[in-house]
């Protein structure tokens, strides 16, 4: 599955691409993200996982037996969805702590958060929501990432979210990105399922998108198939995924030194063979886009 976007370097440097060539890694590691339907299957330790990412929330109240066995297995990576490091103020420590406990239970390669606020000074609001590109919104993000990582003694990275609206803001999405890992010293998760839903819905072509990313930054890759309805695409962390999400994955593997991939799944799970075969497909797309 080959990159289906060609973007010429002069026309690339004319609209703001990074000029930041990197001498390519081997192949990232290929992964999953553990979810209960998943978990039996995940321990036997099938020979398609190599890398896996649990949820932080997940195990706050139980599941440390889970957690140990998972890291006698795998490398592992703890993703967060609550400590909402786009809300001015302090962080919850109760929940930092909780995240911090989780990310040493399992030996955490590196911890991750989303680009998003949950929660506002009065109440939780249950979802990822967007914040303003604004230097207001940078400096809030540039502490609480800074914060994250010296409670956890972990590298963080931060994971771009799918919008249906567009916040009024000053600072060119990747340019806010490429400062905020310069300056708070993360790397990014770069979710291209929601990279490519928000080219479709706003309008925008991601590879001139990634193009203005610092490829230096890319840690770490989450995919999973979109949908589509009422005139929108939609991640409902329920599909297989599709071809020109495939071709995306491909040249981001081409463009950085993206060290994991891992294939995201919430509802509607299909036989592990399916899952195992999607797996493969990832890893075959990973040594083609590396061998260039």
């Amino acid at each position: 599955m080959g990159v289906v976007v060609v973007v010429d370097a002069e026309a690339a440097a004319a609209e703001g691409a990074v000029d930041n060539p990197i001498d390519h890694a081997p192949p990232p590691q290929v992964g999953i993200g553990f979810r209960p339907p998943l978990g039996p299957w995940i321990l036997s330790n099938p020979s398609e996982v190599e890398f896996v990412e649990v949820t932080a929330e997940h195990f706050f109240e139980e599941g440390d037996d889970t957690l140990q066995r998972l890291a006698a297995l795998y490398p592992i990576s703890v993703h967060g969805l609550g400590l909402s490091l786009g809300t001015p103020g302090p962080l919850c420590t109760t929940t930092l702590d909780a995240f911090s406990r989780v990310a040493s239970l399992c030996k955490a390669a590196w911890v991750s958060e989303h680009i998003a606020f949950t929660q506002s000074a009065e109440v939780d609001l249950g979802h990822l929501n967007p914040v303003p590109l604004t230097r207001d919104s940078l400096n809030v993000f540039i502490n609480h990432a800074m914060e994250v990582q010296e409670h956890c003694g972990k590298p963080l990275i931060l994971e771009n979210i799918t919008t249906y609206l567009r916040v009024p803001g000053d600072i060119p999405e990747t340019d806010f990105l490429n400062e905020l890992c310069h300056q708070a010293g993360v790397g990014l998760l770069l979710d291209v399922t929601n990279l490519f839903i928000n080219s479709k819905n706003h309008n925008f072509d991601p590879i001139h998108w990634l193009r203005r990313l610092d490829p230096a930054f890319i840690r770490q890759m989450h995919i999973v198939g979109y949908s589509q309805a009422n005139g929108q695409y939609h991640d409902g962390h329920c599909e297989m995924v599709q071809d020109d999400l495939l071709d995306l994955a491909s040249f981001v593997v081409s463009y950085s030194n993206v060290e994991s991939i891992i294939l995201e799944r919430d509802a509607n799970f299909p036989k592990t063979e399916l899952i195992a075969k999607e797996l493969q497909l990832l890893e075959g797309i990973c040594v083609t886009a590396r061998s260039h």
